[in-house]
């Protein structure tokens, strides 16, 4: 497991925030991740809201009508728990959705030897991207009784799984460009345990308000990083673009 290698990937990542194309993209990903979880918390308060009404009937306090504020600020606080949880799909989105534009101003500015990279149709990248939106969110509602049923080591299954399911992603979409989807598959293979880890360390921060909102855009540069410390080519050759 190549962990220099990751931390090296990770300190590049940040260490291109100043670039103007870099955080050009930087703060368009901040702005929809914030943009996402506004709209689902908004979204979620709205419907406990609808469901309870304005008056409700409760034993010996008979009918209530405020019931419905408390379960709408209830629903707003646990939202902001929740938003850890949401923050895995969020990132999931905002990587497909930038990362070429991230990996280009990566590859601008640390492999401009390199040739043009061949861009993944846009039906194999929607495809993709729901059927992994689909794996990560049943595989985290299937992880909530793991949740409960080991409480206190909730947070390391959290980082786990997710890592584990954020680095295959984030990895796939990074080589996928360069290699093709076949190659790139192989690649995820055999580099299994060092992307897991990768993946573990984009998820740790996801869990932190706040700090999780640059961690898209910066796990996507940190994995077009690691695609090229792993395949090693030289200085100077050029990267394979086989048919999809």
């Amino acid at each position: 497991m190549a962990i220099a290698q990751i931390f090296r990937a990770f300190g590049l990542a940040v260490g291109q925030v100043g670039d103007p194309s870099f955080r050009r993209v930087l703060l368009l990903g901040v702005g929809l991740a914030l943009l996402l979880l506004v709209g689902a918390s908004a979204g979620f308060v709205w419907l406990i809201d609808w469901l309870t009404g304005e008056d409700n009937w409760l034993p010996v306090l008979g009918e209530v009508s405020w019931l419905d504020d408390l379960f709408s600020w209830g629903a707003a606080l646990l939202l902001m728990v929740l938003s850890v949880f949401l923050m895995v799909p969020v990132a999931s989105a905002i990587t497909s959705m930038f990362l070429d534009d991230v990996a280009n101003a990566v590859e601008a500015e640390h492999y401009p030897h390199l040739p043009p990279a061949t861009p993944v149709p846009f039906g194999d990248a929607l495809r993709d991207t729901v059927n992994f939106m689909g794996v990560l969110i049943g595989v985290n509602v299937v992880a909530l009784v793991l949740y409960l049923m080991f409480a206190p080591f909730a947070p390391l299954i959290f980082w786990s799984v997710n890592g584990f399911l954020l680095g295959r992603e984030y990895f796939t979409l990074a080589a996928i460009r360069r290699v093709g989807r076949t190659e790139a598959k192989r690649l995820r293979g055999k580099h299994s345990l060092t992307i897991w880890a990768a993946g573990v360390l984009m998820a740790i921060p996801l869990s932190v308000p706040l700090l999780n909102l640059v961690i898209p855009i910066l796990g996507a540069a940190t994995f077009t990083h690691l695609f090229h410390q792993l395949v090693s080519a030289p200085r100077g050759a050029t990267a394979p673009h086989p048919p999809r």
